[in-house]
C-alpha cells in the first residue's frame, strides 16, 4: 500500500554574487605525459559517492558545442542572487521513522540550509548566482521505490508519480537506494527528451545528522545539484583531452577518497587534485567550493537548458 503527502513551505528569496570574470570553457593542454604516476588515493570509500551516467563522448562535444555557441550570445555570467531554484523534496521510505527513511523536516531543513552554503560562497568556494527554496514535501510509503537504482523500473515510477514543477524546479528524492550507492542526478540537457527523469535521488542517510558517516554532511546533495546544474566530475577525461571542460579546475586522473592532502595525480599538468571540490569524491569534511568556472558554466547551462 503506499501513502502520500504534501506540505507547502512559503519561498524565501537571497541575494549571492559571482565574479564577472569566470570563465567556462577549458582551455588545458591536452599533451599530458603518459608516464604520470598515481600516487596514493587515501582512503577508500565506504560507499560509491555518485553513480551519476557520464555521457558519451559524442553527447560531450554535441554539448561543448552548444554550449560554446550560446555563451557567445548570452555575454558575461550572471551576477548576485538573480536566480532562485524552487525545490520539491520527496521523502520516499519504508516505513515510519528516519531508520525506515522517514526523515524529519528538520534534517531536510539543514538539507537545503547547506545548498544554500555551499552554492553561495559562505563554505570557502566562488559564489554562484543561485540559491533554493523549499516549496514543497512529499512523503510516501513504498518499499520498492525506496530500494531503486539509476534507471530501474522503481526510478521511473516512482518519478513518474511524484515530480513537481518544470525544468525550473528541483526535484529530490531521498530513498535507499541498494548497492551502497549515495545519489546520481540527470544532466540539463536530458530534460527535453525525459521531462519526467529530471531531478536528483539522495541516500536519506547522507542528509546532516544522517548516518552515513563520513558522508553524513549534506555535500552529497550539494554533488548531485552540481551534475543537475551541468558539472562533471573534477576527474573526468583524466589527466587527457579537457578534462570537466572548466579551466580553473586542476587535471585529475582518478576519484580522490578520504581528504588525501597534496595528492597530485596528473604530474605533467599544473595544480594539485581539486579534492576540496564538490565534484570530487573526497569526505564531506573535506569538500568546500564550487570554482568560478564551474559557478560559470553552471549559469550558462541552466540558462541554455532549464530556462533558470
Amino acid at each position: 500500500m503506499q501513502t502520500q503527502k504534501i506540505w507547502l513551505a512559503g519561498i524565501l528569496y537571497a541575494w549571492i554574487s559571482i565574479p564577472a570574470s569566470a570563465q567556462t570553457i577549458s582551455n588545458k593542454p591536452t599533451d599530458a605525459d603518459e608516464s604520470d604516476v598515481e600516487p596514493s588515493i587515501g582512503v577508500m570509500p565506504i560507499l560509491e559517492r555518485c553513480s551519476t551516467a557520464e555521457p558519451s563522448d559524442a553527447m560531450i562535444r554535441d554539448v561543448e558545442r552548444s554550449l560554446a555557441r550560446f555563451q557567445e550570445q548570452a555575454g558575461p555570467p550572471r551576477g548576485a542572487g538573480e536566480s532562485t531554484v524552487s525545490v520539491w523534496w520527496h521523502v520516499i521510505n519504508k516505513g515510519a521513522g528516519t531508520t525506515n527513511g522517514d526523515i524529519p523536516q528538520s534534517q531536510i531543513d539543514q538539507q537545503i540550509a547547506v545548498l544554500n552554503d555551499s552554492f553561495s560562497g559562505a563554505t570557502g568556494g566562488t559564489s554562484t548566482p543561485f540559491q533554493f527554496s523549499l516549496v514543497g514535501v512529499t512523503r510516501t510509503t513504498n518499499l520498492t521505490w525506496f530500494t531503486m537504482s539509476p534507471g530501474s523500473t522503481a526510478e521511473v515510477q516512482a518519478k513518474a508519480a511524484l515530480r513537481r514543477g518544470d525544468s525550473k524546479t528541483l526535484n529530490i528524492y531521498s530513498c535507499g537506494p541498494g548497492g551502497g550507492l549515495l545519489g546520481w542526478a540527470t544532466f540539463p540537457w536530458q530534460y527535453s527528451s525525459n521531462p519526467s527523469k529530471d531531478g536528483v535521488v539522495i541516500l536519506y542517510s547522507s542528509v546532516p545528522g544522517g548516518s552515513a558517516v563520513p558522508y553524513n554532511l549534506g555535500d552529497t546533495a550539494t554533488h548531485e545539484v552540481g551534475h543537475w546544474m551541468g558539472l562533471y566530475h573534477t576527474f573526468q577525461g583524466s589527466c587527457y583531452y579537457s578534462g570537466d571542460y572548466v579551466n580553473d579546475t586542476p587535471y585529475e586522473r582518478s576519484p580522490a577518497y578520504g581528504c588525501p592532502v597534496g595528492r597530485n595525480s596528473c604530474l605533467s599538468q599544473p595544480g594539485l587534485d581539486p579534492i576540496e571540490n564538490f565534484m570530487d569524491y573526497t569526505y564531506d569534511s573535506c569538500m568546500y567550493q564550487f570554482t568560478s568556472g564551474q559557478s560559470a558554466r553552471m549559469d550558462y547551462m541552466c540558462l541554455q537548458y532549464r530556462g533558470l
